[in-house]
């Protein structure tokens, strides 16, 4: 689903353009590529012939899962490749036929060598690490969308839940220094302290949670700088970190210091409030001026139309995060520390 979401986005202005839909098939190398751009194209679908092997490998035959799976993985990009004739801003590739299935393939021999044991590693890891507490994969699964989040370097740091984009509606706030610095603050603090105390809830250890907590937040971070060094330029890498986003990180910081040592059940409580609160703050914030230079002088490629995708995710994160703390809150939990 993701795979088709980035490769067909933003699924408007549909036309014929005349063209043969299997044309792009035999032109020459493209004019315009970037090694970034090729790197991307196969490591977006190396997942997909992991999990295609991984789901295949009951099939007879020792190497029936990884050659089906390059074949089911190639057969999905040549069809979106093809959809991508009858999308504008779209532009069909045989490069980039040909570094998804090479993705593919590397997925589909990874999953053949170590799948099983990598899942069996998992396991073990996860009940020396995880509590037993009710939809804990869930919860893992969230918290790897989560890291979608500080890939737009053009939306607040941390800051998901602005739906503002998907149903076309203004600023609520006018622009000045004072009110957009203070709201920036407060999304960056809540949606910090929200995914700080789910981690907190999934964490076997009350002792575990403050390392696990920090480095899952630096690791967000340097996702927020990776991909603002690479898409808008190395000079920009720290930009985001305003002095809102610094006071946001602090106040976050030391409010986490405090409520990891609480108890689990009253700590996963207290994410609801602050994910709303960050919710709510990030869409009454006023136009970002960074945005506004980073789309500026954003670095056409591949990535851009993956924009879309990640904007998606931010949007609606916490409104799938929302019914997991729900659930996990109305069910009884097992041994946490």
């Amino acid at each position: 689903g993701l795979t088709v979401y980035g490769s067909l986005h933003p699924f408007s202005g549909w036309r014929d353009s005349g063209v043969s839909p299997w044309a792009f098939l035999n032109t020459d190398w493209p004019r315009y590529w970037t090694l970034f751009d090729l790197l991307a194209n196969v490591a977006v679908y190396v997942p997909l012939g992991f999990f295609f092997t991984l789901a295949l490998r009951r099939l007879p035959g020792r190497h029936t899962a990884p050659i089906l799976a390059t074949l089911l993985g190639g057969g999905v990009s040549l069809g979106l490749e093809t959809l991508q004739n009858w999308l504008p801003t779209r532009v069909p590739s045989n490069l980039d036929l040909a570094c998804n299935t090479l993705g593919v393939l590397i997925g589909a021999i990874w999953a053949q060598i170590v799948g099983p044991r990598i899942f069996a590693r998992l396991i073990a890891v996860e009940q020396r690490l995880i509590a037993p507490v009710p939809h804990a994969e869930l919860g893992l699964t969230l918290l790897g969308l989560w890291l979608l989040v500080p890939l737009s370097p053009e939306i607040l740091l941390f800051g998901a839940g602005d739906i503002r984009h998907l149903i076309t509606v203004d600023p609520l706030l006018p622009f000045s220094v004072d009110s957009y610095a203070a709201v920036e603050a407060g999304v960056t603090a809540c949606n910090a302290l929200a995914v700080g105390l789910m981690l907190r809830y999934l964490c076997a250890r009350r002792w575990t949670a403050y390392p696990t907590v920090a480095i899952f937040l630096l690791l967000g971070l340097a996702v927020r700088a990776v991909s603002a060094a690479v898409l808008v330029g190395p000079a920009e890498a720290m930009a985001w970190l305003t002095p809102g986003a610094r006071q946001g990180l602090s106040v976050a910081g030391i409010a986490l210091l405090l409520l990891l040592w609480l108890p689990n059940r009253l700590a996963l409580g207290l994410a609801v409030p602050a994910l709303i609160a960050g919710s709510v703050l990030v869409n009454l914030a006023p136009a970002n001026p960074y945005s506004a230079a980073a789309l500026a002088a954003w670095r056409q490629g591949h990535f851009l139309n993956f924009n879309g995708l990640t904007r998606l995710v931010a949007a609606l994160w916490p409104l799938l995060a929302l019914p997991f703390l729900l659930l996990a809150l109305g069910r009884p939990q097992g041994r946490a520390g």
